[in-house]
């Protein structure tokens, strides 16, 4: 497709360095105007704010129908995932995550899920070096996710370690596109055999989609699809949101002294978290007609961009000093979590653990101390870490 210069950039998003850190280039793109044309990967880039907010509140015109990747395999393995279906089928598949996962329903494990946050935190304060990930961001992820869907026991294990940069598969078609090709085809396969088989726990949020595809609300492989889409989309991003988070308060210490003097401050705490490293980077759209972004561009019918949430929520034109990590900000119009239709379902559940956690750890650890450099974990959709060793003075 031949672009107007003006509206065009080599930048290429998915090298080492780019996803090691992503944000200056987010900066130039959002410079470029209101979308970029970006001509290493044929596809649009939207990374305003404006232009963001306006794009994931319009489904009709910017579908995900077609797909939320950025190559034609990974789009066919998730096409009944929810993330890439669009209403008025949307609309039944996700009253059935909420009416499980929202606000509301989620009050019967929240006492649960702060006495297993205050346990984790009483452990790091007496441990005290500890690493951020395996030890602290995938507690709750793992531990109150895998019982509220319901997975066996035994499963569990060859799951997570299936799941494990399955968005690696969303990315162009790369090096690393391609070698989470395989781990995604055994992940899918693994959770259609345990739900063919019946082996989701009676009552789980699994059952629940299980039961509705047996009744034939939904088909076979939307309720596969929705397990997959839910494996990976909760384990990955929340895991990765709580890991984030406590870098960034080891690297700003007066911020968690600030958290630990206002307690009132962890919803906002947690929204800058998520802002200023938002865990999904970006999903694609499809423009399902000629779209006049502003600026003079426009984006034709038929054409995919990566609408990213992590450029929108680090746009100077919203947020002053947006490089800054600030936990008083009250960032309430972030668009990490998504927004609209497609939204993240599971906000709700994420919030809570975090809030949990960070709650937690604010009554037992006055600071915490980076014992060596994090390593990030190289990731075409998720903002995350490999390795972060730490250490919690109590």
């Amino acid at each position: 497709m031949d672009m107007p210069v003006s509206h065009a950039s080599d930048i290429d998003l998915f090298t080492d360095e780019a996803l090691a850190d992503p944000y200056p280039l987010y900066r130039a793109l959002r410079d470029v105007g209101p979308a970029a044309w970006l001509n290493r990967h044929d596809v649009w880039f939207i990374g305003r704010h404006d232009s963001v907010r306006a794009a994931l509140g319009d489904w009709q015109t910017w579908s995900s129908a077609g797909g939320v990747g950025l190559n034609p395999t990974i789009n066919e393995a998730w096409k009944n995932a929810l993330i890439c279906v669009d209403p008025p089928v949307h609309t039944q598949m996700r009253t059935l995550i909420t009416d499980r996962l929202g606000p509301r329903q989620l009050e019967g494990v929240q006492k649960t899920i702060v006495q297993r946050a205050e346990r984790l935190a009483s452990r790091i304060a007496a441990q005290r070096d500890f690493e951020a990930v395996t030890d602290v961001a995938h507690d709750l992820p793992i531990g109150v996710l895998m019982d509220l869907i319901g997975w066996p026991e035994d499963v569990r294990g060859g799951l997570l370690e299936l799941a494990a940069g399955s968005f690696d598969a969303c990315g162009p078609d790369n090096p690393r596109m391609r070698a989470a090709l395989p781990r995604l085809e055994a992940m899918m396969a693994f959770i259609a055999d345990t739900y063919d088989r019946g082996r989701l726990a009676e009552g789980g949020f699994g059952w629940t989609i299980a039961d509705a595809a047996r009744r034939g609300e939904i088909p076979r492989e939307a309720a596969i699809g929705m397990l997959a889409g839910y494996v990976v989309a909760a384990f990955d991003t929340t895991i990765a949101a709580i890991a984030n988070g406590l870098f960034r308060f080891a690297e700003n210490p007066a911020q968690w002294e600030r958290l630990r003097a206002e307690p009132a401050l962890l919803p906002s705490a947690f929204n800058e978290i998520v802002r200023i490293d938002t865990p999904i980077q970006g999903f694609a759209r499809v423009a399902t007609r000629d779209v006049d972004v502003g600026g003079g561009i426009v984006v034709p019918e038929g054409a995919r961009a990566i609408v990213s949430y992590a450029s929108a929520s680090r746009d100077e034109r919203r947020f002053p000093d947006p490089d800054r990590f600030d936990i008083g900000r009250r960032p309430l119009d972030h668009l990490g979590f998504g927004l609209g239709v497609h939204g993240c379902a599971g906000q709700s559940l994420a919030r809570l653990e975090a809030h949990a956690v960070f709650g937690a750890l604010a009554r037992h650890v006055t600071r915490f101390e980076l014992l060596e450099p994090p390593q990030r974990a190289l990731n075409n959709v998720i903002r995350c870490h490999a390795r972060i060793r730490m250490r919690a003075h109590a």
